[in-house]
Parts: C-alpha cells; sequence; structure tokens
C-alpha cells in the first residue's frame, strides 16, 4: 500500500531524529513549513525547551513583501539574530522530514548570513 505524503514525510522526519538531537552547547534549528507559513525554532531536547523561535507570521516578518522563498529567508535571518543574542552561533539542522530545496535551503541559507554555523 502507498504511503500517502504526509506519512512519508513523517517517516524521514523520524529517522533524521534518530541522528540529529539538540544539546545545551548546540541545540537543534528545527523547521516546520506549511502551504502559506514558515517556522523554526531552536530546541534543547535535553531539556525538552525552546530556546528561541521564529515565523513568517511575527510582525516584523509578515509585513514584508516578496516570495514565500524569500519571506523564508527573513525567518531564517530572525531566528539567527535571537540565537546570537542568547551566545548560540553553533546548532545542529533538523529539516523536518522536508527536502532541502526551496523554502527550507532558504531559511537555512538566511541563518548561516546571519551568523549560525552548521
Amino acid at each position: 500500500m502507498a504511503l500517502s505524503k504526509y506519512e512519508r514525510r513523517i517517516r524521514i522526519k523520524n529517522r533524521i531524529r534518530k541522528i540529529v538531537t539538540g544539546t545545551e552547547a548546540r541545540p537543534r534549528l528545527s523547521v516546520f513549513r506549511s502551504n502559506k507559513e514558515i517556522y523554526a525554532q531552536i530546541v534543547d531536547d535535553v531539556t525538552g525547551k525552546t530556546i528561541s523561535a521564529a515565523s513568517s507570521r511575527d510582525k516584523d516578518i509578515s509585513s514584508a513583501k516578496g516570495s514565500k522563498t524569500e519571506v523564508a529567508a527573513l525567518v531564517g535571518k530572525s531566528v539567527a539574530e535571537k540565537a546570537m543574542k542568547l551566545g548560540i552561533n553553533t546548532i545542529s539542522f533538523d529539516r523536518g522530514g522536508y527536502l532541502y530545496h526551496g523554502r527550507v535551503k532558504s531559511l537555512a541559507e538566511g541563518a548561516r548570513e546571519a551568523g549560525l554555523k552548521f
């Protein structure tokens, strides 16, 4: 029986999460992408806490004009700047089962431009 698109993504996500974990020294940058929006959060998996987050629904980003890919880059820059203020400069990137392409890639490149290393 064929898997639905959602089931396939969940399988890939679980496969990635077996390897990519976030610690206090190197937290995980988790990405969620919906049809309209994109969300990113930096997570410490040891304590189970979200350290920082940004999304395309934030007031400063939602007012920006441009394609969804350009907005994703702004989200990446925003979450990276918040992390840098907290003293985090190295992370593990969790693409959340999505292909490293388009908006996910744009978010990652935006975070790298703002100074995060991964």
